[in-house]
Formats: C-alpha cells, structure tokens, sequence
C-alpha cells in the first residue's frame, strides 16, 4: 500500500518527471525556498482564483475556485520558488489583467466568461511562460483538492472502510491479506 505522496511521485516519474522541480516539491509539502517571498494581495489573490477557474471552470463538477486553487498556488509559489521567479510569475499575472484593460477596457475580473476566455487564449502566445506555470498549478492544484479528487476523478479511498464483523456465506472464500 502506498500514500498519497508516493503515488504522486510515482506518477510524475512515469510522466517523465515533466513536473517541474517545485511543483513537485509543492506537492510533496516541501519547503524548497528558505529565501523570502513576494506578499501577495487580496486583488492579486482574486485575480489568480479567476484565472485558475477560467482554465478549470464550473461545469457539472465545481471548478478551480471552488477548489481554493489560488491558495495552492501561492503556498507554492511562497514555499518553493525564489524570490525572483515568484516576481516573474506575478508579473505575468498582472499582465493579463493589464492586457485585458488594453483589449477590453476592463480588468480580467471584470469580464465575461467569452472575454475571460480570450484572454486565456492570448495568454498562451503572449505571455506564454507564465501561462506554462499558471496552467501546470492549477492542474495540478486542483487535481490533488478534495474536490478535485472526490468530483472530478473516480476516489476509492485506500485501504478503505474497515467492516471487522462481516458474516461470511457458506462456501465463501476468506479474503486475502
């Protein structure tokens, strides 16, 4: 039987350890960054939730907001990425919302879900590094929420629920160990 965590690195080795070494470390509950951190605003905080849900939105199962991705994302961003890299990656996240002033004329928070989405998508081409980052935490953010695990995915919980007292039919075979 394995935890959790292993599982989790078993998978990103059979992935070919395409996470990056942070979000791996983040998803282990490291600490990698002994370093300081960039303090993250309300509004930035806001911004992040509505970027990560317009990349997993609501649909028949609750979305990245609903998963409280934005708080994985800056734990992880706090605890394993350097200082400088966490500037490069809220850089970007103001980027889109100043991109969406430029095209819209409103903050990302602001807009429609159609005009959140096209934002999203000119994220890619323009602002694609941070994109990369954005899309890889909220996936794996999500994916590894209570939510994520228990509405989106099929969750059996290992090793289960223990029945100590089961009558057995007759002829029926013990159960292995």
């Amino acid at each position: 039987m394995i935890n959790r965590r292993e599982a989790i690195q078993r998978i990103t080795l059979m992935m070919g350890g395409v996470l990056s070494v942070q979000l791996n470390a983040g998803l282990m509950g490291q600490v990698i960054n002994t370093g300081g951190s960039v303090p993250v605003s309300a509004e930035q905080q806001m911004l992040l939730a509505d970027v990560a849900d317009t990349i997993i939105p609501t649909t028949d199962t609750p979305g990245a907001k609903a998963a409280g991705v934005e708080q994985f994302i800056m734990r992880v961003m706090r605890d394993c990425f350097q200082k400088d890299e966490q500037e490069r990656f809220y850089a970007g996240l103001a980027k889109v919302d100043a991109d969406s002033k430029t095209v819209h004329g409103k903050g990302f928070a602001d807009l429609d879900a159609s005009e959140k989405n096209d934002m999203v998508k000119r994220a890619t081409v323009n602002n694609r590094e941070f994109f990369r980052e954005m899309k890889q935490l909220t996936v794996a953010g999500y994916f590894t929420s209570e939510i994520g695990a228990t509405k989106a995915l099929e969750y059996l919980p290992i090793p289960g629920r223990f029945e100590g007292d089961v009558p057995m039919k007759p002829g029926q075979k013990a159960w292995a160990i």
